[in-house]
Parts: structure tokens; sequence; C-alpha cells
């Protein structure tokens, strides 16, 4: 999945709300217990739209729910301030709006790759995922 990249004492939800959310890109509110669970179809509309059926019927019954608290809390020391980082660039998620995508890109200083995938190149464009791990060892090892 794609994800966010908050700074140091910057809350999850600061940045994934910096910026209108993509017109399908669901209304997500916690539950009962204060958990927040990706609606069923989400997976289709937004989160892996790009995927088979049956990979969005698996994404949806093994998903786990994030708590309120995930997203409010700030966050410490981020690593990708003392490390080198990559991003994927994920052109075409509905979940995480490109544009916010490139601003925690831009700001990690990290080597952007982009690709016209949805919120879960791992399962849409395996591929395309590989090539930037695989660069990243290169660059860090020097093979």
């Amino acid at each position: 999945m794609t994800a966010l990249a908050p700074d140091e004492g910057e809350k999850v939800a600061d940045v994934f709300y910096r910026l209108e959310p993509h017109p399908q890109a669901p209304k997500l509110t916690p539950d009962s217990n204060g958990l927040i669970w990706l609606p069923e179809g989400a997976f289709a509309a937004a989160f892996a739209q790009n995927a088979s059926a049956e990979d969005r019927a698996v994404l949806a019954v093994v998903q786990r729910p994030i708590s309120v608290s995930c997203i409010t809390v700030p966050v410490g020391r981020p690593l990708w301030k003392d490390i080198p980082s990559w991003f994927l660039l994920a052109e075409n998620d509905r979940m995480i709006v490109p544009e916010t995508q490139r601003y925690m890109a831009e700001r990690m200083k990290a080597k952007i790759r982009a690709h016209a995938v949805d919120h879960t190149p791992s399962v849409t464009a395996p591929t395309a995922v590989v090539d930037i791990v695989r660069d990243a060892i290169r660059s860090v090892t020097g093979n």
C-alpha cells in the first residue's frame, strides 16, 4: 500500500487531510469501538481499483482497522530524516492524492519513482515495487 510519511510532531491526519480527498475516496469514520474500517465498496472505488475482484475480496476480509489515535497522535522523529529514502508516487491513488504524496516525498528528499498505479501497488503492480526496492539496495550496497 502507499503510505503517509508525517514529519516530527505532525499527525497522520494532518498530512492525509491537507488537501481535498479524491472524489471517490471513502469517508472514514470510527465505529462504536473507535476503530476505522475501510467500507467494502471502497476497495473497488478507491483502495484497489486496479486489482482483480478476487484480490479485492481478499484485501477486504484481511484488512486490519486502525484506531483514531493512530492518526491523531503526533509522531516522533521519522527515520527518513536520517537515512536515504525512496518513494513510489502512485499517480492513480484515490486514497492519498498524488499531490500529497509528492509533498511528502519532496520534503523527505526521497528518490521519487512515479507510476500510474493505485493505492495497492504491491498487489496490482508488484514489479514496480520490486524495481524500487532493488534500486534502493543497489544504491546502499553499491551492487
